[in-house]
């Protein structure tokens, strides 16, 4: 038997988290007052749960590695937040979007973990907007909605391209109505190093400041990890450069387990590398897809030509180009899922039509939607036989209503003026779908330890659908965790202030001031970078679209070597009391170093393609999913949750079996 417990809840689906809310215990007000509770990382997930729980009556103390929440990175989500609200009256509901998110996740998700995210949905949207979240609105000034890849229908809510920041403000706000109240307490500037577990229970951590150095103790009744995810272990990510997996590690170190590592999401519409000096990527959102068809020329020569300069995209007729998104996936076109879209990119790149001088981008082209809606909005304004300028003029600016910001940057980073050129895309890394796991009620397998948005694994499957992220931080963090926290916290009422001169606080200090005295004390000759570089060029190569044994034992045998290589020879400038960028990445790198290789060890164990884990051993041979994934219900519906034992090729893998009792499994296809 399993020691994997999820607790979820007897009962029909749609009772399932009725019933749970029913049933829990609960702490009262004046009891709330005594309880303490650490959230790390102030993001969308964070900060909603930060707000909330103090709103409550809890005392939370909140840890940001930036100089404030605002600066998270949710800040960067584009596209939108989706939600099961209808608006647009196109046959959405509830189990659609449950649906939507188990087969875009392509059946590796834990169903009812599902379904309660689709049923708090329709609530998030109501919340933000109360914050006052400057959602688009229709010409009547209704919410407006757009579509995203996977879906059949509308309903994705949007503030233009900047979703995530706009959101991040109204969650910002609610904490700054806790903080000004002394319900919150916040520590800006911080990093938590380590957890400290005393009798079994999370019960605090080691933070260290990252302006002086000083090492921090801080004690709670319960300790909520929300730090986003782990792409960065490919160096080069859509993530910002300061997004790193230590908090999420670091638990994993002390006995939560770690689940679906492999499940690494490789979003379609970035922005292609220009060359090795790059430090990130940059994301387009996948919102553009709505409105910008992807081609590539039909003729290999004409690639060749595009590629060493001398023809450009507009010069290419339209029976020259192909677009083989609509070709292969007519009933879904440009608005396959992610991991689809990817794959088909690098397919077409590989067989040598990329558009760039690397060969390694395709086009996303907003002509035949500008003419489109230049024409609609020549109607509108009884203009007749209005010219091409007229329509294009007409066409650009709905357009730029729409995505103008994104244009924007575009034309900031390429120097093309996106609105007279097709932009070029290729796949980059960018969301990760796994990460630590969790029960119903969020927690670990670690009591009083909880995880919850990007830095679990909880509700994506093996694939996220685009404009879903956001929706599982808020709803963990204003709706889910408040309710499961209260229920183990309701023991602690008479527990009180929990002390932190205790000896595991002492030991757990001692731990993390060693490695941070060692990074220091090292006298390497190489910066971190350049393990971190080597690292990412390993995880792209061998772990990247896609996968096979040989070079994923490959890749754990290299992942290894570069660990040993870094702790001999890492030079780390500076002091640990100042502030010192180098010594923060240390530490991370040599965490990245550590998850690469149980990444590609879990990689290796499941012998099957499934959302954006594609083993080439793996593929449909003939019919009409000819190329396809193909995947193996019968040896691998589990989520794979790793225990840490020491080197990550020793971990030991436990498995939770998944159920499907309201979703039929069969073939993902979109075609």
């Amino acid at each position: 038997m399993s020691v994997l417990d999820s607790k979820v809840p007897e009962g029909p689906i749609k009772d399932k988290w009725t019933t749970y809310k029913d049933k829990i215990n609960l702490v009262n007000p004046a009891n709330k007052r005594h309880i303490d509770i650490i959230v790390v990382g102030t993001g969308l997930a964070g900060g909603s749960a930060a707000a909330t729980l103090a709103e409550l009556g809890y005392n939370v103390k909140a840890f940001a590695y930036q100089d404030s929440p605002r600066r998270a990175h949710s800040i960067a989500a584009q596209g939108g937040i989706n939600a099961a609200k209808n608006y647009m009256g196109d046959g959405d509901s509830v189990y659609r979007l449950f649906y939507d998110t188990v087969k875009g996740g392509d059946y590796r998700s834990r169903e009812a973990n599902v379904y309660r995210l689709a049923e708090v949905s329709a609530n998030i949207i109501d919340q933000c907007v109360a914050q006052g979240v400057p959602f688009a609105r229709d010409y009547g000034g209704l919410l407006d909605n757009r579509s995203f890849g996977g879906v059949l229908v509308s309903r994705t809510f949007y503030a233009k391209g900047q979703t995530g920041q706009q959101l991040l403000l109204g969650c910002y706000s609610a904490m700054n109505r806790q903080i000004a109240r002394g319900k919150i307490e916040m520590y800006n500037r911080h990093e938590m190093l380590d957890v400290v577990k005393i009798d079994g229970k999370a019960r605090g951590i080691i933070a260290r400041n990252l302006i002086t150095g000083e090492l921090e103790r801080h004690s709670a009744h319960a300790v909520v990890i929300a730090t986003g995810g782990y792409g960065n272990v490919y160096f080069l990510s859509t993530n910002a450069m300061g997004s790193n997996a230590t908090a999420a590690w670091k638990i994993h170190k002390k006995g939560a387990f770690f689940a679906n590592p492999c499940f690494t999401q490789i979003h379609p519409t970035c922005i292609p590398r220009s060359g090795d000096y790059q430090s990130k990527l940059t994301l387009m959102s996948e919102s553009l897809r709505n409105d910008g068809r992807i081609w590539v020329p039909a003729k290999l020569e004409d690639a060749k030509a595009i590629q060493q300069g001398k023809l450009k995209p507009t010069q290419i007729a339209e029976e020259d180009r192909d677009y083989y998104l609509e070709r292969r996936y007519p009933a879904f076109g440009n608005l396959v899922p992610r991991d689809v879209a990817s794959r088909a990119a690098k397919e077409r790149c590989d067989a040598g039509y990329g558009v760039n001088a690397t060969g390694e981008a395709v086009y996303l082209d907003f002509a035949t939607s500008i003419e489109r809606y230049g024409k609609e909005q020549a109607k509108i304004h009884g203009i007749t036989n209005a010219s091409k300028e007229k329509i294009t003029e007409l066409g650009e600016a709905v357009i730029e209503a729409k995505y103008g910001n994104l244009f924007q940057m575009y034309e900031k980073i390429v120097d093309e003026n996106p609105y007279k050129t097709p932009m070029m895309i290729y796949p980059a890394t960018h969301y990760t779908m796994g990460g630590v796991w969790v029960d119903y009620n969020l927690m670990t397998t670690v009591p009083g330890l909880y995880c919850i948005g990007e830095a679990n694994f909880s509700d994506h499957g093996a694939n996220r659908l685009g404009a879903s992220a956001l929706m599982q931080g808020l709803a963990d963090g204003y709706f889910v965790l408040p309710y499961t926290i209260g229920d183990y916290l309701s023991d602690d009422i008479r527990t009180g202030a929990i002390p932190t001169d205790t000896k595991e606080f002492d030991e757990t200090e001692k731990e993390v001031r060693e490695r941070i005295d060692f990074f220091l004390n090292n006298n390497g000759t190489k910066t971190v970078d350049h393990f971190h570089k080597r690292l990412g060029k390993v995880m792209w190569d061998k772990v990247g679209m896609s996968r096979n044994a040989k070079a994923l034992k490959e890749a754990m045998a290299e992942i290894k070597q570069i660990r040993e290589e870094f702790w001999k020879d890492v030079k780390v400038p500076g002091g640990a009391n100042e502030m010192n960028p180098e010594l923060e990445k240390a530490g991370r790198v040599a965490d990245f170093l550590e998850l690469g290789e149980l990444f590609a060890k879990d990689a290796l164990i499941r012998e099957e393609s499934c959302g954006g884990h594609f083993r080439e051993e793996s593929v449909e041979m003939d019919g009409e999913q000819e190329g396809e994934a193909k995947r193996n219900d019968k040896d691998y519906a589990f989520v794979s949750a790793w225990e840490y034992k020491g080197e990550p090729a020793d971990a030991v893998l436990h498995k939770e079996e998944l159920e499907f009792k309201d979703i039929e499994l069969k073939q993902r296809s979109y075609k």
